[in-house]
């Protein structure tokens, strides 16, 4: 199972940096959402942004020190600018930071569906370093558990997202995150999640089983569903994932993919890089690539494992 947690910072500092490679800064602490399953609000606090011209400058600094990937961090980061005097939003950050020279990516997490808007995907699709990929957790397919969650969208919603995304950047990759067995669920509801990411084919998906925080009013929900029965819902999300991510790697054999190198991969010896799509490809190059962008085309798909060859 895989998740996400950024960790507090001080004021001007990055979260982590990543060799001098990949690093992370803090667009805005704090939640507002009050997700019914989720502590965060609680122990982190209301949200709070950061001004833009200190994200501006902690980004420019990066940047020139020749970051090639950064992040921006928020735990609902597409509401940041909400009580800053300058009028801005996360839409016109992402459009400051673009403007800024040199060879990078931009990326940033966590969007929340009830917040991400048209404006945020167009400013994605004319950017020159946002890659056209975003995780965008919808939880669940089913509108009454949605309600139950305190998640503030429904179903059409979501996928309304996905149609403009998709309609802007016809190329654009998601993932999303999933909760199985939210209290109350049943067989039915869940199966309204499958069908969901049937017809999203997300990239990848981060999945939980609902496990209960205290102090949150999903914790105090009835929960008639044994963890025996939701785990074996858990392999039926697993499959149908499984079985889309193989299908949408074989669609991209053949073509050719702007990979930040990452690492070499110890057990096959070939070089490891992850497009803008958020897909790994490996390939055979040499350790001066590590840390760099490099051109490659998609030669094979193994399972939903890419390999390529180097173009330069």
């Amino acid at each position: 199972l895989q998740g996400h947690e950024e960790e507090e910072i001080l004021e001007g500092i990055p979260v982590r940096r990543d060799g001098k490679t990949r690093a992370w800064v803090t667009a805005m602490y704090g939640c507002d959402n009050f997700c019914s399953y989720c502590i965060v609000p609680y122990v982190r606090g209301r949200e709070k942004s950061r001004r833009p011209e200190e994200i501006y400058q902690e980004f420019r600094s990066l940047v020139e020190a020749g970051y090639k990937e950064i992040t921006l961090l928020g735990q609902n980061v597409n509401s940041y600018g909400k009580g800053l005097e300058e009028g801005v939003n996360f839409s016109s950050l992402l459009r400051s930071l673009d403007e800024i020279d040199g060879d990078y990516r931009i990326r940033f997490m966590t969007s929340h569906p009830k917040d991400a808007s048209k404006e945020l995907f167009d400013v994605m699709a004319h950017s020159r370093h946002i890659p056209h990929y975003i995780h965008l957790p919808f939880q669940s397919g089913n509108d009454r558990v949605l309600r139950e969650m305190n998640r503030k969208y429904d179903r059409e919603k979501y996928l309304s997202l996905i149609r403009y995304a998709r309609e802007v950047m016809p190329d654009i990759s998601f993932t999303s995150d999933v909760i199985v067995g939210f209290p109350g669920e049943t067989y039915a509801e869940f199966q309204d999640t499958l069908s969901l990411i049937r017809e999203v084919e997300f990239t990848n998906l981060f999945t939980f089983i609902y496990s209960p925080r205290e102090g949150t009013r999903a914790a105090r929900m009835p929960d008639p569903v044994t963890y025996g029965e939701k785990t074996k819902w858990f392999a039926e999300l697993l499959e149908t994932q499984e079985e889309i991510a193989v299908r949408r790697s074989k669609r991209m054999v053949g073509t050719n993919e702007r990979v930040l190198v990452e690492d070499r991969n110890q057990k096959s010896g070939l070089l490891s890089g992850r497009t803008g799509g958020s897909h790994t490809v490996e390939f055979s190059g040499e350790d001066a690539l590590i840390g760099n962008f490099a051109e490659i085309t998609v030669t094979d798909a193994r399972g939903f494992q890419l390999h390529g060859e180097l173009i330069r």
